[in-house]
Parts: structure tokens; sequence; C-alpha cells
């Protein structure tokens, strides 16, 4: 039996998505056990105020490295993690160290400085090849307010703070009357459309052919955004995925990071597994509020500016523990997750990282990295010169690649890292 990837049951109203089976993968030929594997996916995640490097970074390279504190937590997923240090993104300045966010999945140099213009997200560029095959193309989430999405012309996408919103807009539909008006409207948008073109063909025999091409360049892009419409006409009279969870309750206190980011792991678990969307990114939240973990009395941006302070480092390790530990729960749930012959895990990239290298000198350099699962080899520590790395964009390339899209540059990359293979 044979059956599409968007399957649903319905009935007395009610329609419930179902979860992966192997009737969802074609054969590839009559009579073998070939089958086509399951869309890969990507989760991007920034801690903005870092990771304390030595608490981070094991001391040896390779696959026999010792557990650090923070690696400690998550062991029984070494073999699907590689940590690595050195990379950093060039043109960063220490000065400009927290506005380094925005270049975060960019990689333009500048952030922060005057006149500085961002450009597209790795999200963002993704989700303009693969985005069509979902409801959502992205996900764009923020524990603390601004995000990491960046648009092709630089423009900040915003980011939803609210699970309880976010969960509406993933699972629950809308009634009759304003599902019909987004149609109406859609609609409507398509007619217009369909009048400026013809209006605009018919243009075209008196023109040059300088004019002709940019004509041409026009008549594109409103055929690209007819196809768009369509593509979220469809959506819309496509009933929502159903999920036996109960919605979530949005955390008021802006002190509650942990809290904060378990919810929204929590949130990009369900997206994930209902195919809902490919590609999310999270900013995780970062506080000037003492966070309400047992042991800590300041401030999580106070302790992240420690000066080594031997008292502030061991509250410090307190909430970056407990961070760690959203991240096992995140990795675990991913892992139980069955997805055909693999596992959600198997087929979604998590990379964790940060716009500062340690938080307390403002450095920009050696970055804190980690990548998750996704189809690579893992169990390793990777190890780049901090005074002389290739581009953290290099590994942008690999996880572009990953996704199945076609490309050998991003931003400031100049290929794929070195040392980080597929497994196959």
């Amino acid at each position: 039996m044979k059956l599409p990837r968007r399957q649903f049951l319905k009935a007395a109203g009610v329609s419930l998505a179902l979860p992966w089976l192997d009737a969802f993968s074609p054969r590839l030929l009559a009579g073998t056990a070939k089958t086509a594997q399951p869309n890969r996916r990507m989760i991007c995640l920034c801690t903005p105020l870092g990771l304390h490097p030595p608490f981070f970074f094991p001391e040896k390279t390779g696959k026999d490295y010792e557990q650090t504190p923070y690696l400690e937590i998550l062991k029984d997923f070494r073999s699907d993690y590689t940590v690595i240090s050195g990379l950093s993104h060039a043109g960063m300045s220490p000065g400009f160290a927290h506005q380094a966010s925005a270049s975060f999945l960019t990689g333009v140099q500048g952030a922060g400085r005057p006149g500085f213009r961002n450009a597209i997200s790795l999200d963002q560029f993704a989700a303009e090849k693969i985005g069509g095959r979902t409801r959502f193309p992205s996900l764009a989430l923020s524990g603390e307010g601004a995000g990491l999405s960046w648009t092709r012309t630089g423009a900040l996408v915003p980011a939803a703070t609210s699970p309880s919103k976010v969960f509406a807009k993933l699972f629950l539909d809308g009634k009759a009357d304003e599902v019909k008006a987004q149609v109406n409207r859609l609609e409507d948008g398509r007619s217009i459309l369909d009048d400026v073109r013809d209006q605009a063909k018919s243009l075209r025999s008196g023109l040059g052919t300088e004019d002709r091409e940019k004509l041409d360049e026009y008549i594109t892009s409103v055929r690209e955004l007819e196809q768009r419409l369509a593509r979220d006409e469809n959506w819309c009279k496509t009933p929502k995925p159903k999920v036996d969870v109960k919605p979530p309750t949005d955390i008021a206190s802006a002190a509650d990071v942990i809290g904060r980011t378990r919810l929204l792991f929590d949130l990009s678990h369900l997206a994930l597994q209902t195919d809902s969307t490919q590609l999310i990114t999270i900013m995780l939240a970062g506080t000037t509020f003492v966070p309400p973990i047992q042991g800590v009395t300041l401030g999580h941006h106070d302790l992240s500016h420690h000066g080594k302070e031997p008292s502030k480092l061991e509250q410090l390790k307190i909430v970056e523990v407990e961070t760690m530990k959203t991240l096992r729960d995140l990795l675990t749930k991913l892992k139980q997750t069955k997805e055909g012959g693999s596992t959600l895990l198997d087929n979604t990239m998590v990379y964790l990282g940060s716009n500062l290298g340690d938080g307390s000198s403002h450095s920009v350099k050696n970055l804190p990295v980690l990548l998750a699962g996704g189809g690579f080899k893992h169990g390793q520590h990777l190890h780049f010169d901090p005074q002389n790395p290739p581009p953290l964009c290099n590994l942008y390339v690999s996880m572009l690649q990953r996704l199945g899209i076609e490309v050998d540059k991003f931003s400031s990359g100049t290929g794929t890292l070195t040392g980080l293979e597929a497994a196959g």
C-alpha cells in the first residue's frame, strides 16, 4: 500500500494526522526493500550570553575526549553529537559582542557598527529552497524578544515569544467563516496578479532588450508569488494536525529562562513531529533578572560577566547546567520519536551555538558549537585554531547540503566544514 505523506483520518468532523508510517515511503523498485528517506529538518539555537568555555569544551580532540561538566549531561547522546571548538564569524568586534547575535545565522561582518546591513539567515535561505514542503516554511521563536531569522533584504523576521499562540497557529483550526475569509483573500490576490501579469505581457513587444529583461524578471517574480499564494490556499483548506497534548500556558516571568526554554523546545518537537515545519530557529532567553533556580541569587547576565569571580562562576554553572538539561530533554524526545526505520533525531540537525565565545571578556572568538543528529558521523570533538579558523559558515554549508540543498557556499563560507562527514 502506498500513502501520501499528508494523510488524515476523518470522521464526524474530527481530523487526525497520522504519524510516520513505512507506507509513506514509496518503493524505489518493485520487489526491493529500499525506501525513500523522510525529509530532513533543522533547529538552530542561540544562547545569547554564551557558555563558560572550560565547562563546555573538552581538552582532548577526536573521539576519546573526556566529558566536561556540560557535556556530561549529554553523555547518553555522545555518539549523536559533535562538539566543535575554535570557530567564529570574521569581522565581529568585542565592543559589539551582544549585537553580534544579528550575525549568528547570517555571517555578515560588522554587526552593531554604524551602517551595518544584514543578509539572509541560514534558515530563511533553506526555507526558500524547501519551505514549500510544509504548512509553515519556517518558525522563528524567541524566549526574550528578537529572534535569529533575517530575510534576503536584511530585515529581521519577527520572532514569536508566546508558546500558546504558536500552538494555536500550528494545531488549532479557525472557524469555518474565518477559513473562508482567508481563502477569499488569497483568491482575490491571485486574480489581481493575473491582471497585472497580462498587462505586463502586453507591454513586452514594444520594449528594448534591457527593458524586456527587467520585465521578464518582474513577470517571474509575479509567477513565484502566485505559486506561493496557491500553496497558502491549499494549506488553508487542509485541516491542521491534531495532537493529544494540552496547550501550553505562557510563562509571564522573564526571569524564568529555563521554564520558557522548555516550553519552546516542547513546541518545536511537536512542530517537527507533525511535519508542520522543518526549519526552526530559537533565541534562548538571557535575563538581567534572577532566575528561579535553587542556589542562584544573581541575574543571568551578571553571572555571565563574572570576571572570574568564584562565587559567580559557581552560580553561572548552575544556570548553564539547567540549560544543557533542557537540550538533553529535547534530544531525548527527538530520539524517542520513531520515523520510518530511523528516529526524528536522525533526521533533524540540532545546532546549538552563540554569538559570544566568552561572556565575561566579550570575546567573539572560539564560539561554543554543538551539532547533534541530522545524519552526520558524530561522537567527536573537532578543534580548529581560534586565531585562524575556517569560517563558521562552512558549518552552515555542510548543514544546507544535509538538507538536500545543492550549494557550495553560504555567506562567508568557502566550502563544507573539514572533518564533519555525513553518515550516509
